[in-house]
């Protein structure tokens, strides 16, 4: 996949884009947008330029030419790296995008890594890994944790594991994970695009990922088929008060209980539990998320030929 180009190639393309955003940052999204305006033909296939471009234009209230810019910027960005469909969608009366692109979220942790530890949990009071392990039993055998991220999960549960992996789709998150030492194994995988195998986990763990995914009816699915006999799926998601799920303007979406129960149970989920916890802050606002757990319904012999009960 072709880099991302920061810089135009052009010294006065870029020095004219840095002085449209010292105007948009004093409050003058107007004459941003315009300079903007008369810039980007001079810069038509930098899709840095034209992603710019349509947030100083959604700023100043200029709807019709920011979509046409982020339409610019998606087009030049294949992989929606820089999440400007996203950004275009979000415009739209009625989004239509179900999650966001493996690209823009693989780039956005890849950047984010070293620093995550310390923003999400020391400045926003991230309780996410704690409020899960809450509402898990106390022997979870072979876990898989979805989304694993730094491996704040993984530390808070690695005593109750017979065996704990990790996935996700960050490498740089990935080696913060693994210097924390938790984890039996780490893999960098696409919760996108999994697929069925022959491996079975006793419990798998989805903290704070299903913000990023949306439509969860595939990982739900994938999650099913994937657990052993009376094996135990436990997540948390941002709550919606609505119905179904919806993609909000920070670019990470939330569901609703009603959708998740209702998905749940046509996965052959059982003794499903949703609680609601306040999640972390955000510009000093708590965020509310559903804590939830379900174990499936078929039980069926272990190994040593007993059953395997972990619900």
């Amino acid at each position: 996949m072709p880099k991302i180009e920061m810089s135009s190639g052009d010294l006065r393309v870029d020095r004219r884009l840095a002085f449209a955003e010292g105007l948009w940052a004093g409050g003058d999204a107007e004459v941003a947008a315009d300079l903007m305006a008369e810039t980007m033909p001079e810069a038509p296939h930098w899709a840095v330029g034209w992603l710019r471009f349509g947030e100083m234009a959604e700023a100043a209230g200029r709807i019709g030419q920011a979509i046409e810019a982020y339409q610019r910027a998606s087009a030049l960005d294949p992989g929606d790296r820089l999440g400007a469909a996203l950004r275009r969608d979000l415009l739209r009366k009625t989004p239509v995008i179900e999650r966001l692109s493996s690209g823009f979220v693989e780039g956005l942790f890849d950047d984010y890594a070293h620093r995550f530890d310390q923003s999400l949990v020391g400045k926003l009071g991230y309780r996410g890994p704690e409020i899960l392990a809450a509402a898990l039993p106390e022997r979870l055998g072979r876990v898989l944790d979805l989304g694993c991220g730094t491996g704040l999960m993984g530390v808070a549960i690695r005593e109750r594991a017979s065996l704990l992996e990790g996935w996700d789709i960050s490498a740089a998150m990935l080696r913060q994970a693994k210097a924390k030492k938790a984890y039996d194994s780490l893999s960098k995988q696409d919760l996108n695009s999994l697929q069925i195998g022959g491996q079975q986990w006793d419990t798998i763990l989805a903290a704070d990922v299903l913000i990023y995914i949306g439509a969860l009816e595939r990982l739900v699915g994938w999650v099913a088929g994937s657990l052993a006999p009376g094996g135990v799926f436990a997540f948390t998601v941002e709550e919606h008060m609505g119905e179904g799920f919806v993609l909000g303007e920070a670019l990470r979406y939330a569901q609703s209980e009603a959708y998740l129960r209702e998905l749940l149970a046509q996965a052959g989920f059982a003794n499903v539990a949703l609680t609601r916890e306040t999640l972390r802050t955000d510009r000093g606002q708590p965020v509310w998320a559903l804590v939830a757990s379900a174990s499936v319904l078929v039980t069926k012999p272990g190994r040593a030929g007993e059953e395997t009960e972990f619900a």
